[in-house]
């Protein structure tokens, strides 16, 4: 490709509203545009790394089996309604009425989809087992679009599903979709981890997330480089660091308009974990008071595994349910539910003493109070492992991938059966596994860059090599250039030629903002010679070569990725 032919908009300038590495960047070095809050257009160069990463998605999900489909975009209510998840997904599903009226949504995922096809194709155990994907549009109505194609209200994404007559098919199928996602994240060149994480809105019993390391990441992941335990924060199982057991006998202390914990441990000259934090919420059930330590924060998402939905109380409901204002609560001579962090299990701990302006001190667990134990903390660095007792750390990550054991979250209410070897009407065992291309494309970015722009993985770079003569107007350089144009692409080396009447400093800008692996520099003085010069985008180094050799050491470098 010529790059006089080739739509490439570079930009010089930092886009003001761009915060993320990979947005910056696919920003300045063209390869997408910004439509309208989380809606990109991808541009050429855009596309040919969206395409490349494709190609792996599909070389290594035939490779175990799964079988390629495509699901409409646009949904009828009624499927999602039979699973229940019309009511339980919120504002970010696209919803509409058809002409006639009907419920309609734009689809967000399509578990139901592609059960709705199970449930009329799949008759017998002898048609399981099955895998079926697609590459597929996905819209979610996302409040806070930003870091560019990380997080979007459009996006594509690579969802497969899998179809077993048991557990014992879905697990080896759990783990050929682990095995093919390492593989694909490894052809991408992107450094990663599997981690433990929460089915949420996917249902099901056991799921994991791939993670791609970057400080553009919205998720936290707790690692141990000890064993290799790893999960996400919203799962991860810590033990906190002990306390110093401390006599103190049980007192109240006045601490006028001291509420939070840290106005009341710089009052009482204390760290944040000697006290216990008390916090009101109201669940379906009735109001629950959930504990946890000063120096730690109460994890939301292990509070509804334990009792539900729930929210914040409203201070007037504080004042109405436990008689004594928020800043003030402790769990003494409580009447309603507790669930408290077993962290607090051991020692004496500062709270609320129930009376406004007032704390207690000396407060022992199972003497002063009765709660249920439960791991309701956030996991966080420094916290000991869970498996091993070494340090956690926890780095920021960007998701890739997924992978969900379903099992008949889906196929019952959808009445997705076979019948067995017995004749048996049995339900179908599924698992739900998404890789975003866009994703990928944007973690490596994240993980692949320097001051001067984009250093692409050469699995996924939009080109194998750019060609630049440095000056055009040399009629022996022009036809240097076309002649390894033409002969690289003879040994398949996909080639992007700056044929641009353009100064040499331009040219080298572009090349490094782009982030083609490797540059063939053709200039007038070396080519006196018959020698040329490639240039390692990563490594900056550059080897002076003959012109033939440069053909052969080129294309033999590429043959690997293809």
């Amino acid at each position: 490709m010529r790059f006089s032919k080739m739509f490439i908009p570079t930009l010089r300038e930092i886009p003001a509203d761009a915060e993320a590495v990979s947005h910056k960047l696919m920003l300045r070095a063209g390869y997408v545009r910004q439509f309208a809050a989380g809606l990109y257009i991808y541009l050429p160069l855009g596309m040919r790394v969206v395409e490349k990463i494709n190609k792996i998605l599909r070389e290594e999900m035939n490779a175990i089996g799964a079988q390629e489909i495509t699901m409409p975009v646009l949904h009828p209510a009624e499927v999602w309604q039979q699973t229940g998840r019309w009511n339980t997904i919120g504002e970010e599903m696209f919803r509409l009425k058809d002409r006639t009226g009907r419920d309609m949504c734009l689809g967000m995922t399509h578990e139901e989809i592609m059960t709705w096809l199970a449930s009329r194709e799949i008759r017998s155990y002898r048609d399981l087992p099955q895998t079926w994907y697609q590459i597929q549009t996905k819209l979610r109505d996302e409040a806070r679009p930003k870091s560019g194609v990380l997080r979007t209200r459009e996006f594509t994404m690579k969802d497969s599903y899998s179809f077993d007559a048991d557990e014992k098919g879905l697990d080896k199928n759990y783990q050929l979709h682990a095995g093919a996602y390492h593989r694909i994240f490894k052809r991408c060149g992107l450094k990663f981890y599997q981690v433990e994480s929460d089915p949420g809105m996917m249902g099901g019993a056991t799921a994991h997330e791939f993670m791609a390391p970057s400080p553009a990441g919205e998720d936290q992941v707790a690692l141990c480089d000890n064993c290799g335990y790893s999960a996400n924060v919203e799962l991860a199982v810590s033990v906190s660091a002990g306390i110093k057991s401390e006599d103190w006998a049980f007192e109240e202390i006045h601490t006028p308009e001291k509420r939070t914990v840290q106005e009341v441990s710089s009052f009482l000259k204390l760290s944040p974990e000697y006290f216990i934090k008390s916090i009101l919420v109201i669940s379906e059930a009735g109001p629950v008071l959930a504990l946890v330590r000063g120096d730690q924060e109460l994890h939301e998402k292990k509070l509804v595994r334990i009792i539900g939905n729930h929210r914040p109380a409203q201070k007037t409901e504080v004042k109405d349910i436990l008689g004594v204002e928020a800043g003030f609560i402790g769990p003494m001579n409580q009447k309603i539910r507790i669930i408290a962090d077993a962290t607090l299990k051991h020692g004496r701990y500062v709270s609320g003493a129930n009376r406004l302006h007032y704390h207690a001190k000396g407060i022992k667990p199972e003497k002063d109070f009765t709660a249920e134990w439960n791991d309701i903390h956030i996991a966080k660095a420094g916290d000991k492992c869970s498996k091993c007792g070494s340090a956690l750390r926890v780095e920021q990550c960007i998701e890739i991938g997924n992978i969900f054991k379903l099992g008949t979250k889906y196929s019952v209410p959808l009445r997705a059966f076979y019948l067995d070897e017995n004749g048996q009407e049995r339900p179908v065992i599924m698992g739900s596994y998404g890789i975003g291309p866009a994703r990928i494309a944007a973690a490596a970015i994240e993980q692949n860059n320097d001051k001067d722009g984009i250093i692409w993985p050469e699995s996924i770079a939009p080109f194998d090599v750019e060609l630049l003569p440095l000056n055009m107007k040399d009629e022996k350089t022009v036809e240097a250039a076309e002649r390894l144009y033409k002969e690289l692409a003879e040994k398949g080396v996909e080639v992007l030629l700056d044929d641009r009447d353009e100064r040499a400093g331009v040219k080298f800008k572009d090349a490094d903002l782009i982030g083609i692996p490797t540059q063939l520099i053709i200039g007038e003085k070396n080519l006196k010679d018959g020698i040329v010069e490639i240039k390692d985008r990563r490594t900056k180094e550059t080897v002076k070569v003959k012109i033939k050799e440069a053909v052969e050491r080129t294309a033999s470098a590429n043959s690997q990725y293809k």
